[in-house]
C-alpha cells in the first residue's frame, strides 16, 4: 500500500508532474534571461526575483484573456488539441531518469516509446492548424509536418546509435553503460551524434534559425495564429515542456544524464542536481543556435536536412556499429 501511495506521490510530485511543469517555467526563464544577454539586454526581471516567476505570470496572465474560437473552426479538435499536447509531453518526461538511474516509467524499449511521443506531438501540431481552418495556421501546420517529419530522422538516428554502443534499447541501460565506459562513451562517435541531436531537436522545436512554421513576418504566428487564452497558454506550456524534455533527453542520452560522485544517503538529490546541470548546458547551447543564426527558408531548412544531416546521421550508426 505504502510503495503504491510513494510511487503515486512521485509521478505528481517530485520527480514527475509538479517537478516537470516548475522546472520548464524555469527553463524558459533561463532561456530567455541568456539569450537576452547575447542581445545585449536585460530580459525578464519584472516578476520574482531576478525575473524568475516571469514565465509563470505570462502563463497566468494568458489563462485570464478572452479565449476566441473562430466560426469556421472544428471546435472540437480545436479543444483537444492544446489539452493533449502538454499531457503527451509530461508523459514523456516520465522516462528521463532525473531523480535516479530510469525514470518513473522504465522498461526495455521505452527509448523507441519516447521518440514515438515526439512523432505524435508533431501531429498534435499539424491538426491544431488544420482544425482553425486559417490560411496562415494551414500553411504554417504544413511548414511544420514538412520539417518535423525531416528532421525526426537524424534525431531518431542519432539516439539509435547511442543505443547500439549501449546494445540496449532501455534509457536505464544507456546510462548504466555511460557509467561503465566513461568519457569514451560521450566523447567517442557520439560527439557526433550530440551534434546531430541538437541541430534536429532545434527544428523539432521549431525554434531559430528552424522557425519557419511560425515566421512571424511571414505566416504572422503560423500554426498557433488563430488561439488565445487559456488554449494559448497550453501550447505555450507544451513548448516549454518540450524544451525541459529535450534538454533532458540530450543530457541523458549524450552526457551522462544523472551520473556523477555521490554521497550515501544524497543520491536521490546529488542524480537531479547532475541532471539538471547538464540539461541545462544543453539549453544554453540550444540557446546560442538561436542567437547566432538568422531564419532559414523552408526549402533551405528541407535541403539541410536531407543533403547533409540524414546522411551524416546515416554514417553515424554505421560508424558505431563498426566500433561496438
Amino acid at each position: 500500500m505504502w510503495r503504491v501511495i510513494l510511487d503515486f506521490l512521485k509521478m505528481l510530485i517530485f520527480p514527475g508532474i509538479l517537478f516537470a511543469l516548475s522546472a520548464s517555467l524555469f527553463y524558459e526563464w533561463i532561456d530567455r534571461k541568456f539569450y537576452a544577454k547575447l542581445q545585449n539586454r536585460v530580459g525578464p526581471h519584472v516578476a520574482g526575483p531576478f525575473g524568475t516567476l516571469q514565465p509563470l505570470a505570462d502563463f497566468i496572465k494568458l489563462l485570464s484573456k478572452e479565449d476566441i474560437v473562430p466560426a469556421a473552426a472544428d471546435k472540437a479538435l480545436f479543444t483537444l488539441a492544446p489539452i493533449l499536447a502538454p499531457f503527451l509531453l509530461l508523459f514523456a518526461i516520465m522516462f528521463l531518469p532525473i531523480a535516479g538511474l530510469s525514470g518513473i516509467l522504465s522498461f526495455e524499449g521505452d527509448l523507441v516509446v519516447a521518440v514515438a511521443i515526439m512523432s505524435l506531438y508533431s501531429v498534435i501540431v499539424y491538426v491544431a492548424g488544420q482544425a482553425s481552418t486559417s490560411r496562415f495556421a494551414s500553411i504554417g501546420a504544413e511548414r511544420s509536418v514538412l520539417q518535423l517529419i525531416g528532421y525526426e530522422i537524424p534525431l531518431t538516428l542519432s539516439l539509435i546509435s547511442v543505443a547500439l554502443g549501449a546494445n540496449s534499447l532501455r534509457i536505464s541501460d544507456i546510462v548504466a553503460a555511460q557509467a561503465e565506459r566513461g568519457l569514451w562513451f560521450i566523447l567517442g562517435p557520439q560527439a557526433l551524434g550530440f551534434a546531430i541531436f541538437l541541430i534536429a531537436a532545434q527544428a523539432e522545436m521549431e525554434r531559430v534559425p528552424f522557425d519557419v512554421p511560425e515566421a512571424e513576418q511571414e505566416i504572422v504566428a503560423g500554426w498557433l495564429v488563430e488561439y488565445s487564452g487559456r488554449r494559448l497558454a497550453l501550447f505555450r506550456l507544451s513548448k516549454d515542456l518540450e524544451l525541459f524534455y529535450l534538454s533532458g533527453l540530450a543530457a541523458t542520452a549524450f552526457l551522462g544524464g544523472p551520473l556523477g560522485p555521490t554521497l550515501p544517503g544524497l543520491e536521490p538529490v546529488l542524480y537531479t542536481v547532475y541532471f539538471v546541470i547538464k540539461s541545462i548546458v544543453v539549453l544554453l547551447l540550444f540557446t546560442v543556435i538561436r542567437g547566432i543564426f538568422a531564419r532559414l527558408r523552408i526549402d533551405q531548412v528541407l535541403s539541410f536536412c536531407w543533403k547533409y544531416l540524414v546522411p551524416l546521421s546515416i554514417l553515424l550508426v554505421l560508424i558505431t556499429r563498426v566500433v561496438v
